[in-house]
């Protein structure tokens, strides 16, 4: 538990400690850890130097984390003890026996800010539809606007106290409980891995009254053995974005938690662009994904032509506004992403005569679970790697806790079952969370005219497989 003026004494002597290490503005600081107290320190330090913010989420396998940090070329590289990132012979070890990070700690402190607006801040990893993480870049002028906006969008103030069970690494756990704490004086609470029940524990002890994050949190958490409403009471306030914010969900969760739910869009390359405020009614928070917020602008786009779509019809949402981020850090992933000043976000909504966005699917084939993106093509590699498959197709199943899972269809021989699939995923260093949960042998796959597997008639039968099997 650190006071604002404890975290503070702990930033500055960090700020000089990665001084001391060569880190000047513009280089690049990386590491790889759980919701711990350290994260928030590095990332302050790092933008009190001006200096990158490089994360890599703490259950990334080691070829992930080595694509990773090969993307931005970091300087420093720091690792929680036991992990993958630790293990590399030029980590600082955090926590553990060998915990080089406090004595970076007892520098010669650094109180001046020596960055620049337009400095870039952090680099999140993402999964493009290629499957291969991508460094997306946000500078210190957007990062602080989108928490200015968004501490008046949710109407926060130091009264408030937030519960962040998601990653830091995510733009939504480091913009909620890095970067507005630090504009208004709250309280954050950090979880390092969810767990319902210590979340109600937190929630009642802590007085938490607001909580963001993918359905799954809040799904788990009332159907938790001891939740309860009276519990919860403190909460005001709950913001959800991702696959499963249903209007049925909102309503739900309404009632259930005695707050206030509403559905929020974004990502990680243009975060939190869509929400609702306190003035707009609970039937538009229920059944839209918000309006702009701020300065942003959507666009409804034809995906071919690229050109505007009348209101109401449904296209590519195309994105601009300050919260934008700078790019990746590959030139040609930037060059595809965009165009003409506008973020491509591959989604797929509609927009109504007063605002109103509504998602109706998506164009890349990135199955969400739990909040976390998973590129099809990043699991259909990993399988077809296996010298027992010929081919693979990765969809996404409705799930009412995780949003979806990952089922895998596979062309191959009768011997690859889920436990050898397991196995293999985790030979090969891929996170857990993208290890398919269920495997379907077929002798061939349903085809589209053009020769292709029809994921849509996959997709079908993995929803049907999954309701047949809940109805069990």
């Amino acid at each position: 538990r650190l006071t604002g003026a404890e975290l503070e004494t702990r930033v500055a002597g960090l700020a000089g400690g990665l001084r001391k290490l060569g880190v000047r503005r513009r280089d690049v600081v990386a590491w790889q850890l759980p919701n711990w107290w350290e994260t928030v320190v590095l990332y302050r330090a790092c933008w009190r130097l001006g200096a990158v913010g490089a994360v890599v989420h703490h259950l990334a396998g080691p070829a992930e984390a080595e694509i990773m940090l090969g993307a931005v070329r970091p300087t420093v590289v720091l690792g929680a003890a036991g992990g993958v990132v630790a293990e590399r012979p030029d980590s600082i070890a955090i926590r553990g026996v060998h915990d080089g990070f406090r004595a970076l700690l007892d520098a010669k402190p650094v109180t001046e800010s020596a960055a620049k607006p337009s400095d870039l801040a952090v680099a999140l990893f993402t999964s493009g539809s290629t499957g291969v993480p991508k460094a997306a870049l946000h500078t210190q002028r957007a990062l602080s606007y989108k928490a200015i906006v968004m501490t008046e969008a949710h109407a926060l103030t130091a009264a408030d106290s937030v519960l962040m069970p998601a990653p830091l690494a995510h733009i939504s756990g480091m913009l909620n409980a890095v970067q507005i704490p630090g504009y208004v004086p709250m309280k954050a609470v950090l979880m390092e891995r969810f767990d319902p029940d210590l979340a109600i524990d937190l929630i009642e002890q802590e007085q938490i009254t607001f909580m963001i994050g993918p359905p799954t949190f809040f799904v788990k958490l009332m159907s938790a053995p001891g939740f309860s409403t009276e519990r919860v009471r403190t909460l005001r306030l709950v913001s959800s974005g991702g696959a499963g914010v249903t209007p049925a969900f909102v309503e739900s969760a309404s009632e259930r938690l005695g707050a206030r739910v509403k559905r929020t869009y974004g990502s990680t390359e243009a975060p939190t662009v869509t929400t609702s405020v306190a003035a707009d009614s609970d039937e538009q928070a229920r059944e839209h994904d918000g309006r702009a917020t701020g300065d942003a602008e959507l666009r409804i786009s034809d995906p071919v032509t690229f050109r505007e779509m009348p209101t109401g019809e449904a296209g590519e949402l195309w994105l601009r506004g300050p919260e934008l981020f700078a790019g990746y850090a590959d030139a040609e992933a930037t060059k595809a992403a965009t165009h003409r000043g506008w973020f491509r976000t591959g989604d797929l909504a509609t927009v109504d005569s007063d605002g109103w966005l509504t998602i109706v699917g998506r164009m890349k084939d990135v199955i969400i679970r739990g909040g976390e993106n998973i590129a099809a093509a990043e699991v259909e590699g990993a399988l077809e790697a296996h010298p027992d498959v010929r081919q693979a197709v990765a969809v996404g199943f409705p799930d009412a806790v995780m949003g979806e899972r990952v089922c895998a269809y596979v062309v191959a021989e009768p011997t690859f079952d889920l436990e050898v699939c397991r196995a293999w995923f985790a030979a090969r260093g891929v996170a857990r969370f993208k290890t398919p949960e269920r495997v379907v042998v077929l002798d061939e796959f349903p085809l589209l005219a053009a020769g292709k597997p029809d994921r849509a008639a996959l997709r079908e039968r993995a929803a049907e497989a999954a309701k047949a099997h809940s109805a069990e």
